[in-house]
């Protein structure tokens, strides 16, 4: 068995993951691990309402995403698949 890997898009409100891997480009990416952003970081959603940004909370701090880029980070949910 292993965890799920979903985007974080799709992670409800109130979750806590672990950021697997970001797609995109090197500047995304540069600009998410400026961030703090990295993987095997713990991401908590703070508010997920499924349109319109997110906001999470990376390494103590709050941080909006936008859903388009939501979309491109990969975390695992730690949902166990048979």
């Amino acid at each position: 068995m292993s965890n799920r890997r979903v985007a974080l898009s799709e992670v409800g409100t109130e979750t806590t993951a672990v950021l697997a891997s970001i797609e995109g480009g090197h500047g995304f990416r540069s600009r998410l691990a400026a961030l703090g952003f990295t993987p095997g970081t713990p991401v908590r959603v703070v508010q997920n309402r499924g349109n319109g940004p997110m906001i999470v909370s990376v390494r103590d701090t709050r941080i909006a995403v936008g859903r388009g880029e939501a979309r491109k980070i990969w975390v695992s949910t730690g949902i166990e698949e048979p």
